[in-house]
């Protein structure tokens, strides 16, 4: 038996159960998703792991979602001793079980689940949902683009692609911008080593339930991604996003959902003239060299620009050489809430891996972007930046050590801090976000969709 907190709240028209992965790329979006679903008087239960829902004040955070947990074998969250492998592994098989009982017990309960909604990483959610007799939709986590990239992959397109790992050749796929293999997620490439990535196996089991179901809720905006999505035809995409913290949309500050502030940012925000600012984060699994870091450092001291930095490793913060130099400049935390700084007048611009949720909150802030991505999609989110949506630049990398030098990172940073032409364009896709959630707009007409199939 599953060791599961559940409790019931009243029916409504629609009760919906979403089953997310337990990372903070798949945590947010999907209880982002679950507050607007809340907006609209859908009862929601929010299920994962319980060493995820346990960091996250449940009584004030969501008022009146339900909170499903459940032990994966991992309590204190996913250690380094545990390889990826394994991990999704245990989840699996914990999950299924759990989720299994979560709607088999609503049922009896009279209270019965009309749909179910799992994020990435979690195709197995479909496959227990249809033996429950109950419609699944997968929420995709990242953006159209990738989606297609990997929808192609598996569907014709993956000799073109494997080969121009190879050659360096321009990798053209349908509705897509022409791509290089330093725009694909990294473990599409023959040069990728990590023996314990199972990336691809899970995206292709997501793009075969796609083509049996050609339904799939996606994480962005209709106008943001017009071409990927009118290129894949076949499949049935409600863009619900962008699923950005509510503060971005309306302007106001609150902090994060997982840590509480230590440093007083904010004050030293307020002391900085409107746009003067470099916010510099890499999210919240990104890790560094202390040769990389001694690198950006470099650039922002070149940059002569104030900059707020999040390192959250305090001992290689302690050990940057010119340390002194730095504080002077600018400000260096372990930790600070990113809704509140990208939503501050001070800030100018935003130093990013392009991890999906970070791009999706800067376009909606109308912040431009310094993208430096490091894995998964973040390359392909660099791309779309840079060359289609043009509200910032992508670094580029030295072909000796794949280091990022200081003299590129300041290269990036005059371009963005000074380009006017880059600072209408991330002021008219925040303008296009914020359209598109609000009352009539194109992502809230596909979330009363979703209800009404």
């Amino acid at each position: 038996m599953q060791n599961i907190t559940l409790l019931f709240s009243t029916m409504t028209i629609h009760k919906i159960l979403i089953v997310s992965y337990p990372n903070q790329g798949q945590i947010n979006p999907s209880l982002r998703f679950a507050h607007r679903l809340l907006k609209l008087g859908v009862a929601v239960t929010f299920c994962t792991s319980f060493s995820v829902i346990k960091r996250i004040n449940t009584k004030t955070t969501h008022h009146g979602l339900t909170f499903a947990t459940f032990s994966d074998g991992h309590d204190n969250g996913h250690q380094p001793t545990t390889t990826q492998k394994q991990f999704i592994s245990d989840f699996t098989m914990n999950g299924a079980l759990a989720i299994a009982e979560i709607i088999t017990t609503a049922a009896a309960a009279g209270q019965p689940f009309h749909h179910l909604v799992y994020t990435t990483v979690v195709p197995w959610a479909a496959i227990v949902a249809k033996a429950h007799g109950l419609k699944s939709t997968l929420l995709w986590c990242q953006s159209v683009t990738t989606l297609g990239i990997y929808y192609y992959y598996f569907n014709g397109y993956q000799d073109l692609i494997s080969s121009s790992t190879k050659t360096n050749k321009p990798i053209d796929l349908p509705g897509l911008p022409s791509l290089t293999t330093d725009d694909l997620p990294p473990f599409m490439l023959s040069s990728c080593t990590r023996k314990d990535d199972i990336a691809l196996e899970f995206m292709k089991e997501h793009i075969d339930e796609i083509k049996l179901v050609s339904r799939v809720l996606v994480n962005t905006f209709y106008e943001l991604e017009i071409e990927p999505i009118r290129a894949m035809e076949k499949i049935f995409m409600l863009p619900v996003g962008p699923l950005v913290p509510p503060e971005i949309l309306n302007n106001s500050l609150k902090c994060d959902l997982f840590e509480n502030p230590k440093e007083d940012y904010i004050g030293w925000l307020n002391t900085k003239s409107r746009s003067s600012v470099v916010y510099v984060s890499f999210g919240s699994l990104s890790t560094f060299s202390m040769d990389q870091l001694e690198e950006i450092a470099f650039g922002l001291i070149e940059s002569m620009r104030p900059f707020l930095w999040v390192i959250r490793d305090v001992n290689q913060s302690a050990k940057l050489s010119n340390l002194e130099t730095l504080k002077k400049q600018g400000m260096i935390v372990g930790w600070c809430s990113q809704v509140e700084v990208l939503n501050h007048q001070a800030t100018g611009c935003f130093v990013t891996h392009c991890g999906w949720n970070s791009t999706t909150e800067a376009l909606a802030a109308g912040v431009p972007t310094v993208g430096f991505p490091l894995w998964t999609d973040q390359a392909t989110n660099a791309k779309m930046i840079e060359d289609v949506w043009k509200s910032g630049v992508k670094v580029k990398r030295n072909e000796g050590n794949e280091m990022v030098e200081g003299k590129e990172i300041k290269r990036c940073l005059e371009i963005v801090m000074e380009d006017a032409k880059m600072k209408k364009n991330a002021e008219k896709w925040r303008k296009i976000a914020r359209d598109a959630v609000d009352h009539g707009g194109s992502s809230a007409i596909n979330l009363q969709a979703l209800l009404d199939i």
